[in-house]
């Protein structure tokens, strides 16, 4: 592929951290996305952040159980080894995915322990377009005041979320990666409240 393991990824590894110490902020990787020569069958933003994040000290989990290739192409490229979800240290979540199947494995991912917090799962997420102008209402640190975002998940998605965060510093992180090569993160630290659209 086209995409430069250095710079390119080093592109996406400040969008990463500049989206995850400003939860809600929307980071284009357009010109990174342009790079890839490679149909992964998955949001390019998905994949890049992949790349970036996974090596051969950690181990994944795709949720989706028809998508042996995608498994093939992370091993492939990152050298991480994909794992059961309740051991992963990141979990990919397409966009096929069910609902039920998503809530399902967010109640049994790792969340750390009150020792070793650190020993949590990552979540990747793919997600049809992210916006500044959604209901989901995003308050804590690195927001001045208060922040908005629209993911595409449901409010039940944001429950189940919420069920995994509350006993900080354990939980997890969500970074969210759309079709239009933008991400968005929310780290465990922030509260996201899905408000009543009028």
């Amino acid at each position: 592929m086209a995409i430069d393991q250095i710079h390119d990824l080093q592109q996406v590894y400040r969008k990463l951290l500049h989206s995850m110490s400003r939860p809600g902020t929307i980071s284009s990787m357009g010109q990174e996305s342009g790079n890839v020569d490679v149909d992964f069958e998955c949001a390019n933003a998905l994949m890049l952040s992949a790349m970036t994040l996974l090596d051969a000290e950690v181990t994944f989990h795709v949720l989706s159980e028809t998508r042996q290739d995608l498994i093939e192409k992370i091993s492939e490229y990152t050298s991480a080894r994909h794992a059961p979800l309740q051991q992963a240290d990141f979990i990919i979540v397409l966009q096929e995915d069910e609902e039920s199947k998503v809530l399902e494995a967010m109640a049994q991912c790792k969340i750390g322990s009150l020792i070793d917090p650190q020993q949590s799962s990552t979540w990747i997420i793919e997600t049809p377009i992210l916006s500044n102008t959604g209901s989901l209402l995003l308050t804590g640190p690195g927001i001045e005041t208060e922040a908005r975002l629209s993911a595409g998940q449901s409010p039940r998605f944001w429950q189940a979320r919420d069920n995994r965060i509350k006993e900080y510093p354990m939980g997890i992180d969500l970074i969210f990666a759309d079709c239009s090569s933008q991400i968005a993160c929310l780290p465990r630290t922030v509260m996201a409240i899905p408000m009543e659209v009028e």
